[in-house]
């Protein structure tokens, strides 16, 4: 599929079905919404999936993986080849979000999107549920000239697109979006500053760790890589292309087809919510289809999340990335849906309601 035709297929959730929803909420046999934001997640899934029996079967997350030519400059506390590293240890299902998504019964498939290395499936561990889909071996250094061409940013969103299609063409209820990249909150927080105006210092964070003068180097080069490359803000493509990454663009395709195939995505951090607001500046609609996992400590997270106009689930401190904080709020999810499906209404439990 071509994008404009995914972009034309999207439609914004039927706010009928959340408003029935909410009037079975309110015969549950308790006071006025008294699980408070649990009410508000089962009756977005009603209004998702234009039901009063909503579910979460089968979930899944794409970990998409991705290097990038930015770390040149001197932006990460860890070494470029972790990426590779990294993507084995989620193959053998060591890593926080293999963990984690067993926790809540969710599948891990990842996607090489672009990292360095080449990886041949069939001799690795768990080789079974990597997914080769490069679009090459890493992006360019954003802060000397662009990213990647816009051509290679449509095929990074497309890919994800179809990758997230497939999946919910076999089953999958709920997908989560997860990341690995080294220096990929670099990229993130140049898409944050473009698309919700902010200026890089208010947004710029450590990432995974850097000391006061990596910041500083940080900051240094996401304003470099804005002005050499003045990526225009109405045009989420060209923001991909000039400061993004190509492990972005497959989560913003996610994202689509989460919207596009009416299911809910569960995005996680700093990486995922940049993917989120290239998914948005091509289709508003999309948030209607989000839920944002947990807020990050990352600075630059609340103002995307804002800019979203999405309540995190979550507020725990966590910086890992990969997934984790979408797959623990997947766990929230599942027990809002219990409660909306299985408590008993006033009527039904033979309990006196409010007082005329």
């Amino acid at each position: 599929m071509e994008l404009n035709e995914i972009l034309k297929g999207i439609r914004p959730v039927d706010p009928r079905w959340i408003e029935k929803a909410r009037e079975r909420t309110a015969r549950l046999v308790m006071p006025p919404r008294a699980l408070g934001r649990l009410h508000e997640i089962s009756e977005r899934l009603c209004g998702i999936r234009s039901t009063l029996e909503p579910s979460m079967g089968r979930k899944a997350f794409l970990v998409m993986a991705g290097d990038h030519g930015v770390v040149e400059e001197g932006v990460s506390a860890y070494p470029q080849q972790v990426t590779g590293e990294m993507v084995r240890t989620f193959l053998r299902e060591g890593a926080g979000i293999n963990v984690l998504a067993r926790h809540v019964g969710a599948e891990v498939w990842v996607v090489d999107m672009g990292i360095i290395p080449e990886l041949d499936p069939s001799t690795l561990p768990g080789g079974d549920r990597l997914l080769i889909h490069k679009v090459a071996p890493g992006t360019g250094n954003m802060a000397r000239g662009p990213a990647m061409h816009r051509d290679q940013a449509l095929k990074s969103v497309l890919t994800g697109f179809h990758l997230g299609s497939k999946l919910m063409e076999e089953g999958v209820e709920v997908l989560g979006t997860g990341d690995m990249g080294i220096g990929n909150t670099t990229p993130s927080t140049a898409i944050a500053s473009v698309l919700t105006g902010r200026d890089p210092k208010e947004v710029v964070g450590r990432g995974t760790g850097v000391d006061d003068e990596g910041l500083k180097r940080k900051i240094r080069a996401i304003e470099r890589a804005i002005e050499v490359n003045r990526p225009d803000p109405t045009d989420g493509l060209d923001v991909l292309a000039k400061v993004g990454g190509f492990e972005i663009g497959g989560i913003a395709g996610c994202i689509l087809a989460g919207a596009y195939h009416r299911r809910p995505v569960v995005i996680d951090g700093l990486i995922s919510t940049a993917g989120a607001l290239i998914a948005q500046s091509l289709c508003p609609s999309v948030t209607d289809y989000l839920f944002a996992g947990h807020r990050s400590q990352e600075p630059g997270h609340q103002a995307m999340l804002e800019h979203l106009g999405l309540e995190p689930i979550l507020d725990l401190g966590m910086r890992l990335g990969e997934g984790t904080g979408a797959a623990l709020a997947m766990g929230i999810m599942e027990g809002a849906v219990k409660v909306f499906r299985e408590m008993l209404t006033f009527d039904e439990a033979g309990v006196s309601d409010k007082a005329p």
